[in-house]
């Protein structure tokens, strides 16, 4: 069977930064969320940078740039690329990032039964939580009899819009905050809403009816997925789930009457436990 091509390494494109909206905020630290920023340019797609490509994503001037990344590269945030002139991120990352996921029990409980989901249904399960207008996975498990579809690591991202697990997440959220987030897809991603707009409102109503979501429309061609969400946050955090099989696996009829339920029994059993 062909598997889908990995991301073709890119450039990050300009944007407006994340902060604009909070300028007016003598509270907020605009230096501090520029350096934050210079790391977030860094992708999967993108792991190698120049400040003249962090510059571009940013918007800053590339003296700043300049700036940031030599601080950040003395605190170990980013490293020196081998042999180019050009930055990675570096292990301080890494060590950021652990005491969030070691702190996340529910993932060590919940890593046994999506091993068992995974393996039973030939093909991906993952745990997320909100990233902006991303589903971030904190927990993973692929098949191992099966080969199930790629990008299922803990701390890759999905946008919220084009996803079941991000469409269980907006479902899955009071109708206020679901209201902003909806706002927020639409005036930030505007392509996205446009593309996706239909399937979101879709994919609310079978929540209602079915407790999951469906999408045969997922931006990775080839891949259906169903996503569902813990009825409680854990910490504070919508916890979502999903389940992703390749399309000539199993017929949509199949993706509600089975693999559906199936992921929500494993949503209901998290929350029992």
């Amino acid at each position: 069977m062909p598997k889908p091509s990995p991301p073709e390494a890119s450039t990050p494109s300009a944007r407006s930064p994340i902060y604009a909206e909070t300028l007016d905020d003598k509270q907020f630290a605009t230096t501090l969320a520029r350096g934050l920023e210079i790391l977030r340019c860094f992708t999967p797609q993108a792991p190698v940078l120049g400040n003249k490509e962090l510059a571009q994503g940013t918007g800053l001037p590339k003296a700043t740039v300049s700036r940031f990344t030599y601080t950040l590269t003395r605190l170990g945030y980013l490293r020196p690329a081998p042999n180019q002139n050009k930055h990675q991120l570096g292990s301080a990352v890494l060590s950021l990032s652990y005491p969030l996921l070691a702190t996340m029990y529910i993932r060590q409980f919940a890593r046994g039964p999506m091993n068992e989901l995974a393996n039973e249904l030939g093909g991906s399960v993952a745990m997320g939580i909100r990233d902006r207008l991303n589903i971030v996975y904190v927990e993973t498990s692929r098949s191992q009899t099966l080969s199930a579809p790629p990008f299922t690591e803990i701390g890759f991202a999905h946008p919220i819009a084009a996803t079941s697990i991000g469409r269980a997440y907006m479902a899955a959220c009071e109708p206020k905050a679901r209201e902003a987030l909806l706002n927020e897809i639409r005036v930030k991603t505007p392509a996205d809403w446009a593309r996706y707009r239909a399937k979101i409102h879709a994919s609310q109503k079978d929540f209602v009816r079915l407790g999951f979501c469906l999408s045969v429309d997922f931006f990775r061609p080839g891949i259906y997925g169903v996503g569902t969400a813990l009825r409680r946050p854990i910490d504070g955090e919508i916890i979502v789930l999903n389940c992703a099989v390749y399309a000539d696996r199993v017929s949509r009829e199949r993706l509600e009457s089975y693999v559906g339920p199936r992921l929500l029994a494993l949503a209901r059993r998290l929350e029992n436990g």
